[in-house]
């Protein structure tokens, strides 16, 4: 050996001499310049090989983005199935010798488990994943219609039937399904959508979709699904309606558990961070200052800033990938996902204008279910029982299919024009073209719904559709876009102020609203009508109400609640602007 580096250094030493094992043989040697291409050739195959599995990522996450979207458009085509409830409702009268009282208690019940859960569903959506919620949708559903099926089959309670209370369970189960379909289905879409410049256009397809749920389910009621007897041709089997309800919804929800999926959801989170902490409140907030100090004594951070989180990334990705700090890693993600969502819903609720705008919502969303679900009745109360009823253009089948395609366009129209129209955001104005554009605020849109939605009440209010009730289809087609609008644009504006990633949460607390807004305005037509129709028949044998007077008091409150509603939403649009908030 020291013979061989005496060698060595009377010969001069080879540049790679001091370390023969740096490459293989066959490929440190400079005159060997086929081993020194194998070597360019093997690292531009690696970054191919990067660019290439990047690429099929992105074409994965794509597919599975607009995949769940097909998803949610199909559970919100189906989801809407309570919107149909006037095909039936006065059925409940007739058939089954409710009083109109009994028919709201059970729609009611429908709308009050439609909403109340909503929370809990937003809060499970956020957390966790849409997925379950889905098929848990689909199983309420199955049974609510199932039962609600074997109540209408079993007859009068007179006649040995089942007690009303069985009807009114049985539309929890259905309004509980809805509202859970409904949910995973749009939150799935404002999540994978919503940090995009066609979220307004993502939200109002799937919303507009549950609104189409209406208009081909009472179609499907009343031209496939009805009885054969003569007597009864054209009137909807309910029986049969309700059993095909519940197998369609089943399966819906079964297809939603698998399909559901949001895409890049962590990213949505570490923006989230990175907003709060540019603004400043992740430092005045003790709780975060508790998790930080906790964090770092156990020795890693749970919620560090944006570059310490990236510095530690870079620095330790090969721990971050190894078996023994995955657990920790999934452990701290979680909490630190917890404690964001925790402090956006806080954030949420302790300002005043999201009450501001839930005030607005709730007086205009209940007169609009109380109207559609008891058109029905509305329209019976035109005809006096010695006439020949309503024609099949106003049949309540038809102006369910008009509320529920004028309610889809308002739906899409609001969602596009937010889209088109709407002044950008601030984290936006940079990518926006110099070219001058027409600016229209959603809140404009907003108002000018309301606006046309008071108008169909007004009209009804006036007896003005009692002298013609031809006129009646210009009443639902006004209250649709009306309707349609409000549930479009909210949504919108509340992933607008306050962001996507607790839209789930965020969105639920305020949809409650219409569930206490329904039952107050039935139960105020339901006493409005039943009185009337007391003061017809002194008898009281017949509960039916004919007249304008069985329905004028409610809707005169219903004109004055919606122009409350204007102004609360222009008292909340001039605090958003006072805080720089483009809405």
């Amino acid at each position: 050996m020291p013979s061989q580096v005496s060698s060595r250094t009377a010969n001069g030493i080879d540049k790679l001499d001091f370390d023969d094992n740096r490459h293989p043989p066959s490929t440190t040697n400079e005159s060997d310049p086929a081993g020194l291409l194998r070597d360019d050739e093997s690292l531009l195959s690696n970054v191919v090989d990067g660019v290439i599995e990047r690429d099929r990522r992105r074409l994965r996450h794509r597919a599975v983005k607009y995949l769940s979207f097909a998803s949610a458009i199909l559970s919100c085509l189906c989801a809407g199935s309570i919107t149909t409830y006037s095909l039936y409702g006065p059925l409940f009268q007739s058939r089954l010798h409710f009083t109109q009282g009994q028919v709201n208690a059970v729609s009611v019940a429908a709308e009050l488990a439609m909403y109340l859960p909503v929370p809990i569903f937003g809060y499970l959506c956020d957390r966790f994943d849409p997925r379950p919620l889905s098929l848990l949708a689909g199983i309420l559903f199955g049974l609510g219609y199932l039962l609600a099926a074997t109540t209408y089959h079993s007859g009068p309670l007179k006649e040995g039937g089942f007690p009303p209370a069985v009807m009114v369970v049985s539309f929890v189960g259905v309004g509980s399904g809805t509202s859970g379909m409904h949910l995973s289905a749009v939150t799935t879409c404002a999540k994978n959508f919503g940090r995009g410049k066609h979220k307004g256009l993502a939200l109002a397809m799937p919303i507009a979709a549950f609104g189409l749920s209406g208009l081909w389910q009472s179609q499907i009621g009343s031209r496939l699904l009805y009885e054969r007897a003569p007597e009864y041709h054209g009137e909807v089997d309910v029986y049969r309606y309700f059993i095909f309800l519940a197998i369609l919804l089943f399966v819906v929800g079964l297809v939603g558990s698998f399909a559901l999926r949001v895409v890049n959801e962590e990213e949505i989170i570490d923006e989230a961070v990175s907003e709060l902490e540019r603004s400043g409140l992740l430092e005045d907030s003790p709780s975060f200052q508790r998790s930080v100090h906790h964090d770092r004594g156990n020795g890693y951070g749970t919620l560090e800033s944006s570059d310490a989180i990236s510095n530690s990334a870079e620095s330790n990705d090969a721990d971050i990938d190894s078996a023994k700090h995955k657990p920790r890693r999934r452990s701290e993600d979680a909490r630190r996902r917890t404690w964001l969502l925790n402090t956006e819903t806080q954030i949420f609720l302790l300002d005043p204008s999201t009450w501001i705008l839930a005030a607005g919502f709730f007086l205009v969303t209940g007169p609009g279910e109380a109207f559609i679900n008891n058109l029905g009745t509305i329209i019976n109360s035109f005809y006096p029982p010695n006439s020949s009823g309503p024609s099949n253009s106003n049949s309540p089948a038809t102006q369910i299919s008009i509320v529920a395609l004028t309610s889809t366009f308002a739906r899409l129209i609001a969602g596009t024009l937010s889209d088109l129209l709407a002044p950008p955001t601030q984290s936006s104005v940079s990518d926006e073209q110099p070219a001058q554009r027409f600016l229209c605020s959603r809140l404009v849109l907003l108002l000018t719904s309301t606006v046309l939605f008071s108008f169909g009440q007004l009209f009804l209010a006036s007896g003005l559709i009692q002298s013609h009730p031809s006129l009646f289809s210009l009443v639902s087609a006004l209250m649709g876009l009306g309707y349609g609008a409000v549930f479009s644009l909210t949504p919108i504006i509340i992933s607008v102020v306050w962001g996507v990633q607790n839209f789930g949460t965020n969105w639920g607390i305020v949809v409650v609203v219409p569930a206490a807004g329904a039952a107050v305005w039935s139960a105020i037509y339901a006493a409005v009508y039943d009185g009337a129709a007391g003061d017809i028949n002194d008898s009281g044998a017949d509960r039916l109400c004919y007249g304008v007077r069985c329905y004028a008091p409610t809707f005169w409150g219903m004109v004055v609640c919606s122009w409350v509603a204007v102004g609360f939403w222009v008292w909340a649009w001039r605090r958003w602007k006072k805080r720089g908030i483009a809405v």
